[in-house]
């Protein structure tokens, strides 16, 4: 009989581990929401069309990633490999053009068929937002800096670095997709046949290559900050004057770009060193054109999404979690076991963490309490159910009372209320 394996590129959270996960969303979540985020969710698949138009046909995730296949009708189906376009999608679709700025927050699970690194498998999970509506660079201040407060909620506070760019408007990029060309299609020979075949239709995707051959060639290109016309300078100088505005430090990357047509302006990553040669770990930028591109009015858009898992790994230590309250049942007879079993509902109504001890003698039942790091251990004996009571212990002190039990969730409460939170487990 075979070892059952969980699919490859796929991950099993189990519970330390999804503890730190679920810091990172419901972090993003609060945070989002003080900036006027409403949460959304879009479906886990869309028809292929969402993503083969937005992302490019000849993006790595179109031609080689993604995971697309044919529904009993013959549609064809792509389990969504980002965020963005299933949230243009639904803004198209549920007609919000008239209900701007539309600003969403969104976490979920995305599928890519890629070599499992570092923080990212097959199925991983992201969290992201989405700003539409506004064409102003205080809109791309405020995604930014929305990004920023996340990632110091998080701890992360001097462990990434902010990278922004810009990619100019139309006219900048057609200016600078010339020069591109013409620097490119001198070193044809040193390009990767992906690069030479994105050379004509899309060479502004041969400046995110990870191939080494392209990476030297591409160490020499001209740079698109050299074709900015007046307007873009402009645009790129509000956002950087916004970011200095707000305290948020920058580095300026000129090699930082977005390879599809319809994004514009801002590009940005914060990235780590923590995390080996794959160090971004939120990205984003301006998408002015991608409402249009999907057949919907000219709506301009900025956002950014980010590895839930790769967060995760970088969080200090597991979040702490409250202590919970150990019910411990002693001795044999059923009605024990029955009444404490009403005992621990009447405490979880009451707002109380509560662990019941199912099973064991006295001993296991308070390692049980112990492995779970209770504060307060609720016993319930033959001698308390005749005395209609309750013996609460101070499992950090060892000092017990014995209350009565109409008083058993007021003293809890008090017994709680010093107590601190600690971290279970680890990642």
């Amino acid at each position: 009989m075979s070892t059952l394996q969980p699919v490859r590129g796929t991950h099993d959270l189990l519970p330390d581990e999804m503890r730190a996960f679920r810091h990172v969303v419901e972090t993003g979540r609060t945070t989002a929401s003080r900036y006027g985020f409403d949460e959304m969710a879009t479906p886990i698949f869309e028809f292929s069309g969402v993503f083969a138009r937005t992302l490019g046909d000849t993006s790595d995730i179109v031609t080689k990633e993604m995971y697309t296949f044919a529904d009993r009708k013959g549609e064809s189906i792509t389990l969504r490999p980002e965020g963005t376009a299933g949230v243009a999608r639904a803004f198209i679709s549920n007609g919000l053009g008239n209900d701007l700025p539309f600003k969403v927050f969104y976490s979920g699970p995305m599928f890519r068929y890629e070599r499992p690194q570092k923080g990212r498998q097959r199925q991983f999970h992201q969290i992201g937002v989405e700003l539409i509506g506004v064409p102003d660079p205080q809109a791309d201040v405020e995604v930014i800096a929305l990004g920023r407060h996340i990632l110091d909620s998080l701890g992360l506070k001097g462990n990434v670095t902010l990278e922004i760019n810009t990619l100019g408007d139309t006219e900048s990029r057609e200016a600078y997709r010339g020069a591109l060309v013409n620097y490119l299609s001198g070193h044809l020979g040193l390009l990767s046949t992906d690069s030479r075949e994105r050379l004509d239709r899309n060479p502004l995707r041969i400046l995110d290559s990870k191939d080494e051959g392209d990476r030297a060639v591409i160490a020499n290109a001209p740079l698109l900050g050299e074709y900015l016309n007046p307007a873009s300078r402009a645009f790129y100088d509000d956002l950087k004057n916004g970011l200095m505005d707000l305290g948020l430090d920058f580095v300026e990357n000129p090699r930082l770009v977005r390879g599809l047509d319809y994004y514009g302006h801002t590009a940005f990553e914060f990235t780590t060193d923590a995390l080996g040669a794959q160090g971004t770990v939120m990205a984003g930028g301006r998408y002015d054109g991608l409402i249009k591109t999907m057949g919907g009015g000219a709506t301009p858009g900025v956002g950014w999404a980010a590895g839930v898992e790769r967060l995760s790994m970088l969080l200090a230590a597991p979040p702490a979690t409250t202590r919970p309250v150990a019910m411990i049942p002693a001795g044999a007879d059923p009605m024990i076991k029955r009444e404490a079993m009403i005992l621990t509902e009447r405490l979880r109504r009451a707002g109380f963490a509560v662990d019941l001890g199912f099973s064991g003698n006295m001993g296991k039942r308070m390692k049980r309490a112990n492995k779970v790091s209770a504060r307060v251990a609720v016993i319930f004996g033959e001698d308390e159910r005749l005395a209609r009571a309750v013996t609460l212990r101070d499992l950090d002190s060892g000092e017990q009372t014995t209350v009565a039990l109409d008083r058993m969730e007021e003293t809890v409460r008090t017994m709680l209320a010093g107590a601190s939170e600690v971290a279970i487990g680890g990642i």
